[in-house]
C-alpha cells in the first residue's frame, strides 16, 4: 500500500455555529492528482485554504511526511496555490507574475530566469515573457497563473476550481492540456471542482465531499460505475431514476411502473425481498428494438431529439408520466413510440432505508 505524503485527520470547522467541514479524514500521495468533488458549499475550498495555512481548522491533525505542519506558517508549508481568479498582479508582465514566488524565496536572478523559462515551456507559453496580465485572454491567465504556483518548486500543489471562469469549450481544451502538464510534474496535486466531467478528466482518483464529509473516494471509474448512494448517483449525472420494489436478491430483480428489471448487484448493498428503493438507470447510449420480449426493456413516447455535437440526447416520456435522457446517435421523431432495453450493467440499486 503507498505511504501517504498528505494526511488529513479528523479535520473540523464550524462557521458561527454552522459544521463546514466535519471530521475529514483523507490522505494523498505522491505523484497524485487527487479531485476533490462536490457543489458549491460544499467545504472544498475551506479545506484547501485549511491545508495552504490560510484558515485554521478547529480540531484534527494535518501531516506533511508524518510531521504536524499546522503550527508552520504559509510561506514555509511550500505549497502552491492556484486560484479561480487567477489573482494575478495586473501591474507586472508574464515574466514577473512568474518570478514572485522564487524571488520571495531569496533564488539567484539566473536561477530565477531559467525557472521562468522553464515554467513558461511547461504550460506552453514561450513566447509571452513580456506579455501583460491585462493583455491575456482567459485561457493565457490561466496558463500563466498555473506557471506562477509551480514556479517556486512546491512540495504540494493546490487547484482551486482552475477552470470555472472559462467557457466550456476551453474548459474541455485545458482540462486535458492540464491533466498532461500534472503527469509531467509529478508533484501530488489537490484539485478542486464542482464539474464532474472535470474531475474525471484530470483526477487519479476522486474524493466526493458534500454536507462537510467525504461521501466516497475512489477511481474515477469507481464513483461513476458504483456511486456509494443515490444521491451520489444523482450528483453524477444520473437522473433517471423510478420507484421499485425487489423482488428476488438473486439475481437481483426489481418490479417498477414500468416493468421489471434484472441488474447486477452492488456488492456491498445487503439485500431483502420486498424492500422498497429506487432503480436508477445510466445515461447510456440508448439500445432501442422493436418488441417488447427483451430482457430490461420498456415503453415509451419519443418527446425530443437534441443535437449535442457528438451525438443526441434523446428525452422519452414514459407510461408513468417521467420522463428519461439518455444518449443517441441519430435524430428522432417527435411523438413516435419507442422500445428501449437497458443492460444490466447500466443499472443501479438502492434502498430507501439506506
Amino acid at each position: 500500500m503507498k505511504k501517504a505524503i498528505l494526511s488529513l485527520q479528523h479535520i473540523t470547522k464550524d462557521y458561527e455555529g454552522t459544521p463546514l467541514l466535519c471530521g475529514i479524514d483523507l490522505d494523498v500521495h505522491a505523484d497524485e492528482t487527487l479531485c476533490l468533488l462536490g457543489p458549491s458549499g460544499s467545504g472544498k475550498s475551506t479545506l484547501l485554504r485549511i491545508i495552504a495555512g490560510l484558515e485554521q481548522a478547529d480540531d484534527g491533525t494535518i501531516l506533511w511526511a508524518g510531521k504536524d505542519i499546522q503550527g508552520i506558517s504559509v510561506e514555509k508549508r511550500n505549497f502552491g496555490l492556484m486560484f479561480q481568479d487567477y489573482a494575478l498582479f495586473p501591474h507586472m508582465n508574464v515574466a514577473e507574475n512568474i518570478a514572485f514566488g522564487p524571488r520571495m524565496k531569496g533564488w539567484q536572478r539566473d536561477s530565477i530566469q531559467a525557472r521562468i523559462d522553464e515554467t513558461l515551456k511547461i504550460v506552453h507559453l514561450e513566447d509571452f515573457a513580456e506579455r501583460r496580465v491585462v493583455d491575456l485572454s482567459g485561457g493565457e491567465k490561466q496558463r500563466v497563473a498555473l506557471a506562477r504556483a509551480i514556479a517556486p518548486n512546491p512540495d504540494l500543489l493546490m487547484l482551486d476550481e482552475p477552470l470555472g471562469a472559462l467557457d466550456k469549450a476551453l474548459r474541455d481544451e485545458l482540462g486535458q492540456e492540464l491533466r498532461a502538464i500534472l503527469k509531467e510534474l509529478h508533484i501530488p496535486t489537490i484539485y478542486v471542482t464542482h464539474d464532474q466531467e472535470e474531475a474525471f478528466t484530470i483526477g487519479d482518483s476522486v474524493a466526493v465531499l458534500n454536507f462537510g464529509e467525504i461521501l466516497q473516494r475512489g477511481t474515477p471509474e469507481e464513483i461513476y460505475n458504483h456511486p456509494d448512494s443515490l444521491w451520489l448517483a444523482g450528483f453524477i449525472g444520473f437522473t433517471n431514476q423510478i420507484q421499485g420494489r425487489l423482488e428476488d436478491a438473486q439475481p437481483l430483480a426489481v418490479s417498477t411502473a414500468i416493468g421489471r428489471f434484472q441488474l447486477f448487484a452492488n456488492p456491498d448493498q445487503m439485500k431483502t425481498a420486498g424492500e422498497e428503493g429506487v432503480l436508477v438507470f445510466k445515461p447510456v447510449q440508448v439500445r432501442i428494438h422493436q418488441g417488447s420480449e427483451e430482457i430490461n426493456s420498456f415503453k415509451a413516447t419519443i418527446k425530443d431529439s437534441q443535437f449535442r455535437g457528438d451525438g443526441y440526447r434523446l428525452v422519452v416520456k414514459l407510461a408513468n408520466g417521467n420522463f428519461f435522457y439518455f444518449r443517441d446517435e441519430q435524430k428522432r421523431e417527435s411523438g413516435a413510440p419507442i422500445h428501449i432495453a437497458i443492460s444490466p450493467q447500466d443499472l443501479l440499486w438502492y434502498p430507501t432505508h439506506e
